[in-house]
């Protein structure tokens, strides 16, 4: 099982999810999941949308790959973010694109450019 980590008030990373973990962030108020994973991907829950929505959450999949996290699809994630009802959940295979894909979001939400950004990331090896 994977770890859910809290990174903020709005915002929680994880590996791929288990129904059990599901529950447990619907129960702790958690309002949306967003999934990065793709459909090709081994070890995904299944029918993890209609589970997910069962749970009276929010379901969103934007199949992202580590070599495409660039300017325009890190846009498109901020602001599907943004929109989002939190606090959101999200997760990948091992946490690593989701950790990415949080960072970013933060130091763009706090004023720092995308290429900043992008950076730190790299220097911390996510991608």
């Amino acid at each position: 099982m994977n770890i859910v980590r809290k990174i903020n008030d709005e915002l929680a990373i994880a590996g791929q999810i288990t129904l059990e973990q599901l529950k447990k962030i619907a129960d702790e108020g958690y309002k949306s999941v967003l999934n990065l994973r793709l459909p090709d991907e081994t070890g995904l829950l299944a029918d993890e949308q209609d589970k997910t929505e069962l749970l009276g959450l929010y379901y969103l999949n934007l199949p992202t790959k580590t070599d495409d996290i660039n300017h325009q699809n890190t846009l498109k994630i901020y602001q599907t973010i943004t929109e989002l009802p939190k606090p959101i959940l999200i997760h990948c295979d091992n946490s690593i694109r989701s950790a990415a894909i949080v960072l970013l979001y933060i130091a763009m939400k706090q004023g720092i450019t995308f290429e900043k950004a992008i950076e730190k990331i790299i220097n911390l090896g996510l991608i």
